[in-house]
């Protein structure tokens, strides 16, 4: 499954389904949590289960109430019968919560996206979804919720970027995703009219080894599905850096365009490909 890009749609507004399909999303994440009022999860489930169980042309994940919580049974009730393509799971505490969350789905749980830095005791299971890779989606974090979790008054610096204890949380996700092997997914930006600082912050994403990113409105999807794709140019230098080396078995390093590469610019080049849906 490709996800560049995963769409938060709020499940009380079944109006919007089809536009957030048609958005060009790799995914859409149909929301029965934070953006559903309490007395409207009945109506969210009601509208999510029908449209799972029509044709839809999109994966559609289903992000579902904590597990501590009083709402978690009626939301499996109301969407796994509906063949969901993934539940993201929000305050997620390592591989222990995946492990709660297969068994109350009694052997019908799709894959899960665990949304992994939400409490406190979640940034101490970071390294443990390695044990539940098989379940996974992939791994993706927040900075709302913990920092209101331990009083802070807020995650970012004026700027916009995180302060230290949150880009912190923000490495452990990234590599907690890739210590199971499984999709690492940045967490949204929240100013929908900075097409600007949406830029770059995909950008950096990116650089930084996230393999895609949830969205908060449709005008978002384009420029993070084009930042998570490779380029032309990354594209043509990953297929020079893996005809190098099979042109030169046994090698350890080779230079390349007056550079010097070796094994791991060969393992880069080749997950690279693969993202890009290429052989290696």
């Amino acid at each position: 499954m490709k996800l560049r890009s995963l769409l938060f749609v709020p499940g009380d507004r079944p109006e919007r389904f089809a536009k957030a399909e048609a958005s060009g999303a790799d995914a859409l994440i149909l929301d029965l949590e934070d953006s559903v009022a309490a007395e409207k999860k009945p109506e969210a489930r009601a509208a999510i289960s029908e449209w799972l169980s029509g044709e839809r042309r999109v994966p559609c994940f289903v992000r579902v109430n904590p597990l501590d919580g009083e709402q978690i049974r009626a939301d499996l009730d109301a969407v796994l019968g509906a063949g969901p393509d993934g539940i993201v799971l929000p305050k997620a505490e390592g591989a222990a919560s995946v492990h709660r969350l297969v068994e109350m789905a009694g052997g019908n749980c799709p894959p899960i996206l665990p949304i992994a830095s939400e409490t406190p005791a979640a940034i101490f299971q970071l390294g443990t979804y390695a044990d539940v890779a098989a379940h996974l989606a992939g791994v993706t974090w927040g900075a709302e919720d913990l920092p209101a979790a331990i009083g802070a008054a807020t995650s970012r610096n004026p700027d916009g970027s995180y302060t230290a204890p949150y880009e912190m949380v923000r490495a452990l996700a990234l590599f907690g995703a890739h210590a199971a092997g499984v999709a690492a997914i940045e967490t949204v930006y929240p100013d929908i009219a900075d097409a600007e600082g949406l830029a770059a912050y995909v950008a950096r994403g990116q650089r930084d080894g996230f393999t895609g990113m949830m969205a908060i409105h449709p005008t978002q999807v384009a420029a993070i599905n084009a930042g998570f794709t490779p380029s032309e140019a990354q594209i043509a230098h990953a297929r020079a850096v893996v005809r190098a080396f099979a042109d030169n078995p046994g090698a350890g390093a080779l230079k390349l365009d007056g550079r010097m590469i070796d094994q791991p610019h060969l393992k880069q080049a080749r997950a690279l490909l693969v993202r890009a849906g290429l052989p290696i």
